[in-house]
Formats: C-alpha cells, sequence, structure tokens
C-alpha cells in the first residue's frame, strides 16, 4: 500500500505506546508506505539486553563494554529489518524469553539510554523516518512532527505476542506471556529514567479491535492530515 501523500520535505514520526500493542508492525508498515526509513529502539534495547546475556555480563560489565559494541540495521531477504551486534545477525535471538524477562531492567540503565538515545538520535538528523518505542516522542524526538501513542487491552496483547512465539516455536505459554507484559508495563511506565507516557500532543490510537490495516489506515490518515495543514 502506498501513501497519496506526495512532499518534499520529509517528516519525523514517532511511535511510543505499551508492549505488544502492534508499534513496530504499524511502524515498519507506515514507513514502508510513505518511502521512509524504519527503526525499531526496542530491538536496540533487546539487542543490548542479548549481548550481556551472551557474554554473561552484569548490567556494570555491560556498561563499561558499550563503546565496543556496533548496532545496525539491515533488510533480510524477505524484506524483515534485521539487526545485528558487531556484525551478527540476532534478529531471532532478540525475542528470547531471557531477554524479553531481562530487557525493560537493561533499559532502566542511565548509561544505556543515553547510548541508545544518541544513536538514535543521529539516525533521524536527515529525518524521514518512522522510529517507535517507548519515549520517542517525549524523550527523542520531543519535536516530531507527528506522534502516535498506542494502546491496546493487555489479554489481546498477551494473545498476539503468544500467537507470535508460536509461530516462531517458542514455548512460552499464554499466561507467562501476559505475566511478562504486564511486569514490563509496570517498570517501563515507572523508571526513573525516560518513563513510558504519552507526549501531550501525541495522538493515542487504540489497537484492540484493529487489523494491521485498520492501523495503517489510520496513522496514514493522520499523517496526511498533517501535511496538508
Amino acid at each position: 500500500m502506498k501513501s497519496k501523500t506526495t512532499h518534499n520535505k520529509p517528516i519525523i514520526i514517532a511511535i511510543d505506546g505499551l508492549s505488544s500493542c502492534g508499534k513496530s508492525t504499524l511502524a515498519r508498515d507506515l514507513a514502508k508506505a510513505l518511502g521512509y526509513t524504519y527503526i525499531d529502539t526496542g530491538a536496540m534495547y533487546r539487542a543490548l539486553t542479548w549481548y550481556m546475556l551472551a557474554h554473561r555480563l552484569s548490567p556494570p560489565m555491560l556498561i563499561q563494554s558499550l563503546p565496543d559494541i556496533k548496532l545496525e540495521f539491515k533488510t533480510g531477504q524477505n524484506g524483515t529489518n534485521n539487526i545485528l551486534v558487531n556484525g551478527i545477525d540476532i534478529t531471532d535471538e532478540i525475542r528470547s524469553k531471557e531477554v524479553n524477562e531481562q530487557v525493560s531492567q537493561v533499559s532502566t540503565l542511565p548509561e544505556v539510554r543515553h547510548f541508545l538515545v544518541e544513536q538514535q538520535r543521529q539516525m533521524g538528523i536527515e529525518k524521514g523516518i518512522v522510529m517507535d518505542g517507548r519515549d520517542i516522542g517525549t524523550v527523542v524526538f520531543p519535536e516530531a512532527e507527528v506522534k502516535l501513542f498506542l494502546t491496546a487491552d493487555s489479554k489481546v496483547r498477551a494473545q498476539r505476542r503468544h500467537l507470535e512465539n508460536k509461530q516462531k516455536g517458542l514455548p512460552i505459554s499464554y499466561e507467562e506471556v501476559l505475566d511478562n507484559l504486564l511486569y514490563r508495563d509496570r517498570i517501563d511506565s515507572t523508571r526513573a529514567i525516560s518513563p513510558l507516557k504519552k507526549a501531550k500532543d501525541a495522538i493515542v490510537l487504540d489497537t484492540t479491535h484493529l487489523t494491521s490495516k485498520e492501523q495503517l489506515l489510520k496513522a496514514l490518515d493522520i499523517v496526511e492530515s498533517y501535511i496538508s495543514k
């Protein structure tokens, strides 16, 4: 699906929200429709969490290792947005149960957030990006032209993530997924550094009863509305 929008001045679109609301899917689809670059910041935090676990590091040791870690995104054979750590593709590994359980804790580390926020800001210098995460519209790009905040019923979110895990062959029960989502909601919303919250000028999009296509159409309408002003 291609947007009817034609304009010469690219913008920044920030998408924040709770876990498993469809942020990544919407951001990827929206970027494709607009011809923009999609940046999955959640994958960046997951990648650092994977690195910490894979190398058996403590959080302080991870912080010391940050200068030696290079993160990059590459388009996969099927058009997927793959993430690499020091040249190693870990796109599938960052969705493991172990990473799920630790990523919120890692994301609370001030040094980790500073390290990644600086990288994310560099990625947006030329604009023309769709970036999703927890603090894009409030911290990373408070000046973003379009800000969306996604939400959805927790049980629906857990069902979506559980289905996704089953499709990937990950043996995680629905109950475990739901408990993990609620735990991450609590950690993300109460952390001292860059807590998850809606930017004052963000538009709320409840995805509980929306298909991926319906979410995209609503987001495109919002972008079109901004550009037409």
